[in-house]
């Protein structure tokens, strides 16, 4: 009966050594060499073929085997439908008919989207995204709310962010949960978008910060980890690494564009580049595990389950990381701006040119309360505004206030 077994061939050339199936009665003999054939994950594989007999078809051919366990994927399209569920949790706390006088898609009632020149990608006000989560500095550091630094990156300012966010998560996360499982994969995302939170916080502390753009970049990170830490066991390796490389320098140079911010993609990418190291590495190539070989089968000599470069590699990657982590978080709970010890930094996440300008355009109102009246003037174009004084609007004077001087 034919059977297949989890196993690696040494070296793909004639001669290797595989394993042969063996039945009572049979000896075993070197089979014919093959031929090795490449899947379609790039990865090496070798297929048996020999002379074919009608009585001896299970006796001298080599095995079909699968290199690796492939896990189903349900975790990462879970994620996907929680960032959507939450967006839409957002729209309905946001209500924009209710704060606003125009609402972009006003059909949808309080689903209905901020007017373009408040949020330009159809989504909620700020304030709205802040009372859901999102990452504002002065809130981790002030009132210690650091639980903001993983709740902003299940959070989304627009139609068109999550959009591009999710594609995105489910081209790249599914083929990795099916290649490593959801274990892993999942720790991953969470701790990479962590320490893309870290890093913006430190050279971004004004405004609010929402996005899984962090940990999206941190897979893209592991991926390319993955590929140097296992690269025993990929045939056309620099074909590979070629078009990786190609893809994150494209992502990271689009970081480069205002209102985006790009040191939560470096500070992701960085992570999940480590952290590749540590949950992405394989056994090498020609590993045979002692547990997976059934009586009757002769294995081919044993190997070491990872080559010395993968433990070093592993290593170094856990002590940057927490390393890392840690001084990053001691800075950021000190207040740290790190824009003050690094006057180029900021060109990391936004170039300006003569078709935009980087800097963030400040808006300041006078506010003046007359009994249950509020008045704002915004202090760059002189207009003021009377509004009903509510405790939703004292708590929104800010966005009022960015509405009034638009």
């Amino acid at each position: 009966m034919d059977s297949k077994i989890e196993i690696k061939v040494t070296n793909p050339k004639n001669g290797d050594k595989v394993v042969h199936s063996v039945r009572p009665g049979h000896a075993t003999s070197p089979s014919p060499s093959s031929q090795p054939s490449q899947s379609s994950d790039g990865r090496r594989r070798r297929q048996g073929q020999g002379n074919r007999g009608r009585e001896g078809q299970h006796a001298g051919r080599l095995i079909d085997f699968m290199p690796f366990k492939k896990w189903v994927p349900w975790m990462i399209p879970g994620f996907v439908l929680v960032n959507i569920f939450l967006f839409m949790i957002t729209m309905y706390i946001n209500n924009c008919p209710k704060n606003s006088k125009k609402c972009v898609g006003s059909f949808l009632g309080r689903f209905s989207f901020q007017p373009f020149k408040e949020n330009p990608l159809l989504g909620p006000s700020s304030s709205t995204l802040e009372k859901m989560g999102a990452l504002e500095v002065s809130k981790v550091v002030k009132s210690r709310q650091a639980w903001r630094m993983i709740s902003c990156i299940w959070l989304h300012a627009g139609v068109f962010h999550i959009l591009a966010n999710m594609l995105s998560l489910l081209f790249i996360g599914i083929r990795l949960e099916q290649e490593f499982g959801f274990v892993r994969i999942g720790m991953l995302y969470l701790i990479a978008g962590f320490g893309g939170s870290i890093l913006s916080s430190l050279f971004i502390q004004t405004g609010i910060s929402v996005g899984a753009s962090g940990a999206l970049f941190g897979l893209l990170g592991s991926m390319l980890s993955e590929l140097i830490t296992n690269w025993t066991i990929y045939s056309n390796k620099f074909a590979a690494l070629l078009t990786l490389v190609l893809v994150i320098v494209i992502n990271l140079a689009m970081g480069i564009l205002p209102h985006v911010d790009n040191f939560a993609h470096i500070g992701g990418f960085i992570s999940g580049f480590l952290l590749g190291f540590v949950f992405l590495i394989r056994p090498q190539f020609g590993y045979v595990s002692q547990k997976k070989v059934p009586p009757g089968y002769i294995a081919p000599s044993r190997k070491p389950k990872h080559k010395t470069y993968q433990y070093v590699l592993w290593v170094c990657s856990l002590i940057l990381l927490i390393a890392g982590f840690a001084i990053g978080l001691i800075l950021l709970l000190r207040g740290v701006n790190l824009n003050e010890h690094c006057s180029w930094c900021h060109y990391m996440s936004c170039i300006p040119t003569p078709l935009w300008s980087c800097k963030n355009r400040q808006v300041y109102c006078q506010s003046t309360e007359f009994g249950k009246s509020l008045n704002l003037t915004c202090i760059s174009n002189g207009k003021s505004e009377i509004y009903p004084l509510t405790e939703e609007n004292t708590s929104q004077v800010q966005q009022l206030c960015s509405k009034l001087c638009g």
